[in-house]
């Protein structure tokens, strides 16, 4: 129980300073060395470095980028979230020019954690 609740905090302290912050350095304190983002539509991103770029893309194009978890469920090294994403795009996002339009997109994510760390989602 109290890995499950670890994993938990682990999480939504990662979304909160990475995403919601911008503070790229937890990444090397929450992700695994040999972390992997598997994407159908925006392909796979393996690593530390290469996740950073991807949260900084996210930012650059949305400074005010901000992921609010809605509910969250952890199950072992399981955790598993519905999230909202606000922000308005001022940088160019996947080819799109800067829009200065307010979005709203939902979802929801699964990551493996292993020894305190994201390993992969």
């Amino acid at each position: 129980m109290a890995q499950t609740t670890a994993n938990t905090e682990i999480v939504r302290e990662f979304v909160e300073q990475a995403f919601n912050n911008g503070n790229l350095e937890v990444a090397d304190e929450y992700l695994a060395e040999d972390f992997v983002r598997h994407d159908p539509d925006m392909g796979e991103v393996r690593g530390r470095e290469k996740y950073k770029e991807f949260i900084e893309m996210n930012r650059t194009a949305f400074p005010d980028y901000h992921e609010t978890i809605e509910n969250i469920i952890t199950q072992g090294d399981t955790v598993m979230y519905r999230w909202t994403l606000r922000g308005t795009q001022e940088g160019e996002f996947m080819g799109v020019a800067p829009t200065g339009n307010e979005i709203e997109v939902t979802g929801m994510i699964d990551m493996r954690l292993e020894d305190g760390r994201i390993t992969e989602l």
